[in-house]
C-alpha cells in the first residue's frame, strides 16, 4: 500500500470520530484497529519507538454532495501518521523528516514527494472553501457504535460552550 497525504479541510477540523464518541468508545475503537493490524503499521509494517501504532481515520470526500464520510480506521506507525498529517509536520518544523519518510516508503524522489505535497495542499484549499456534512455510519455498521442523528454517539452530551477539540 502506498503512503498518501490526507489533509482534512479546515472546515472539518475537530469534526472527527474522536470528537463524536466517548473516551471509552474511542479507546475501544483504537484497540480493535490495533489488534486487527497486529500492532503494526498497515502501510510499512513498522512500529513506533514509544508506542507501536496510532489510529488514523481514512476519509472519503464526496466533492459533489459535500459529504465527509469515514471509510475506516487504520493503524499507522508514528512516521507514516506524520506524513498523513504533513500540515502538522510543517507547523512543527519536521517537514524534512516527513518528506524523507514519504520518499522511503513509496520509493520516490524528493521532487516527486514535493509534487504529492503540493497536490494535497491544492485539494485541501479547494475543499476548505466548503462546509461538509459528516457521515460516521461506518461506526454503527462495523463497530456497533450507536449514533444519534447529529453523528454523536447516542447518549453523549455535546459541550454547551465549546466545540470538542
Amino acid at each position: 500500500m502506498n503512503l498518501t497525504i490526507e489533509l482534512v479541510p479546515r472546515s472539518c477540523w475537530y469534526s472527527n470520530v474522536r470528537s463524536n464518541v466517548s473516551e471509552a468508545t474511542w479507546s475501544r475503537l483504537k484497540s480493535i484497529c490495533f489488534k486487527a493490524a497486529n500492532y503494526r503499521c498497515e502501510i510499512c509494517s513498522n512500529r513506533g519507538p514509544h508506542h507501536p501504532v496510532e489510529c488514523h481515520e481514512i476519509w472519503h470526500y464526496d466533492d459533489h454532495r459535500l459529504i465527509q464520510r469515514l471509510d475506516r480506521l487504520i493503524a499507522l506507525c508514528p512516521r507514516c501518521h506524520q506524513v498523513k498529517h504533513i500540515g502538522l509536520a510543517i507547523e512543527r518544523s519536521e517537514t524534512h523528516k516527513a518528506i524523507e519518510w514519504l520518499c522511503h516508503v513509496n520509493s520516490i524522489s524528493p521532487g516527486q514527494a514535493l509534487q504529492l505535497v503540493k497536490r494535497a495542499f491544492a485539494i485541501h484549499e479547494i475543499r476548505s472553501a466548503y462546509s461538509w456534512s459528516l457521515d460516521l455510519s461506518q461506526l454503527s455498521d462495523h463497530y456497533q457504535v450507536r449514533l444519534a442523528p447529529d453523528n454523536r454517539e447516542a447518549g453523549l452530551n455535546r459541550p454547551s460552550s465549546t466545540r470538542a477539540q
